[in-house]
């Protein structure tokens, strides 16, 4: 069976309960015709007193209005030794990564660790996923685009098995996306100017394949959310989790990514 995970914020997870709670409220009071249920989540603590603000969340069914979640992990940059986040994103520059996924927002149990094994600034860069107690569970590549081939080309080899590759965006919408270049670039400089306006993303959606065979599929989601589906039922939750955290740390134009948030 197929799993679907996701990165959310603590604020987006409250906003989908309390939009939960007062529909479930409205349907006891007033007998009404039956529609789709909102999007229903486990409940759980979060942290006003320092927890970690970020959770990717897994479901068995795809994105619509009634499929419940949970909470898997919940992710947090690592900071460099003796340094904060300026630090962080002074490496971040040069393609490094380092995250710990925590089984809990309140960091009672590692769930898995990111760190990086290899980077160049624009060039490749190779991740490990790691268990709590460092024991190697997948090697992830990133090969960004023009650096051998025209779209940027992820790897992922889970230990024992070999490596499923998918490559970022369809060509069809990479065509379209270079049309509109030109405005893409006034709107961004707008942004800069005036902190207004965003810039629509480079083609995200990412397909990889072992044997041919469509083992995972990064894709719209909820919300503007993208999510991983995890095709292939062999996956370890630890590192299709660490992945989601991986793509969404390479996501945007403008320095939005989770893990160079204040917090």
């Amino acid at each position: 069976m197929a799993r679907f995970l996701w990165l959310t914020s603590h604020d987006a997870q409250e906003d989908e309960a309390r939009e939960g709670h007062a529909q479930e409220g409205q349907a006891q009071e007033t007998p009404a015709p039956e529609t789709p249920a909102p999007e229903a989540h486990a409940p759980e603590s979060h942290a006003q007193d320092g927890g970690v603000p970020w959770a990717i969340r897994i479901s068995d069914g795809p994105a619509r209005r009634g499929r419940t979640s949970r909470p898997l992990a919940f992710p947090e940059r690592r900071n460099p030794p003796g340094g904060g986040l300026p630090e962080y994103r002074a490496a971040r520059k040069e393609g490094t990564r380092a995250f710990t996924l925590w089984a809990d927002p309140h960091r009672g149990q590692v769930f898995a660790q990111v760190v990086t094994k290899s980077a160049t600034r624009g060039g490749p860069a190779a991740y490990e996923v790691l268990g709590a107690a460092g024991e190697p569970l997948a090697l992830v590549t990133r090969r960004p685009a023009m650096k051998g081939g025209l779209r940027t080309r992820w790897s992922v080899q889970q230990t024992g098995s070999r490596p499923a590759v998918g490559f970022k965006g369809r060509p069809i919408w990479w065509g379209v996306w270079w049309l509109f270049l030109p405005l893409q670039l006034l709107i961004v400089i707008g942004s800069i100017l005036n902190g207004g306006g965003d810039p629509a993303r480079t083609p995200r959606r990412t397909r990889w394949r072992l044997d041919r065979r469509i083992v995972l599929d990064f894709h719209s989601g909820p919300g503007a959310a993208f999510e991983l589906t995890v095709v292939a039922g062999w996956w370890d939750d630890r590192v299709a989790a660490s992945l989601v955290a991986l793509l969404d740390s390479h996501g945007g134009w403008l320095g939005s990514q989770w893990d160079t948030a204040e917090r």
